[in-house]
């Protein structure tokens, strides 16, 4: 009885941690919301100097000029919740370097983010 209550408990905690799937959520967003993310996603894809192709995701090099940090920060906040599977990692390079934009995740990530991104900035 003990271990077939144990069981019932670890499969329901494995339940509530399952891995979203990954696919966008078009809801998470308000239309003004998703009107305000497809402004920054064009200019996140302009101030793309470079993209590098990881194991797990794909990493972005940015031309500060064209999209600042506040910007970039209000694009990932919208972002991860339309794509709550993504991984975020933002990158500022010292002395007035680059700005970097890692998007990463589970297995199955890389090859949705290379179906979005294909056409983003040349691969260094």
């Amino acid at each position: 009885m003990f271990l077939n209550n144990a069981l019932t408990v670890a499969l329901m905690a494995a339940a509530a941690y399952a891995a979203s799937p990954i696919v966008c959520n078009l809801k998470a967003l308000t239309p003004a919301e998703r009107a305000h993310h497809t402004a920054l996603s064009e200019k996140l894809r302009a101030a793309a100097v470079s993209r590098q192709e990881m194991p797990d995701g794909l990493a972005f090099h940015l031309n500060p000029s064209g999209m600042t940090l506040v910007e970039l920060a209000d694009w990932v906040d919208a972002e991860r919740r339309c794509c709550p599977f993504l991984d975020f990692r933002i990158t500022l390079e010292r002395e007035g370097g680059g700005l970097q934009l890692a998007l990463t995740g589970r297995p199955g990530v890389r090859e949705f983010l290379l179906s979005d991104f294909a056409k983003v900035a040349p691969t260094r």
